[in-house]
């Protein structure tokens, strides 16, 4: 079974979060110890490890190995700041 490695800037987002979509986002990412590859993830563009996957109006930016799933970022969908951190590697 894999482990979740999560940055500190995530696990802060994440506890700020109100409880239903904290509810949504932290089950998405315990789903992501038994498969890091859902159907709706998607490779983010100029990485070819990382990928991203979607929950309502929040984007979980993370990579995976056989042992881990490492958490980068998790930010909101409608504004690219999630993207702009991760090229800036602020995560």
């Amino acid at each position: 079974m894999r482990k979740i490695n999560i940055t500190k800037s995530a696990e802060k987002f994440i506890k700020k979060l109100p409880s239903k979509q904290y509810r949504q986002v932290v089950g998405t990412i315990l789903s992501l110890i038994e498969n890091p590859c859902p159907h709706d993830s998607k490779q983010l563009k100029g990485s070819s490890k990382y990928q991203r996957v979607d929950i309502g109006e929040y984007r979980i930016v993370y990579h995976f190995d056989k042992n881990t799933v490492y958490i980068a970022i998790v930010g909101k969908r409608n504004d690219n700041e999630v993207y702009k951190r991760f090229k800036q590697g602020k995560y």
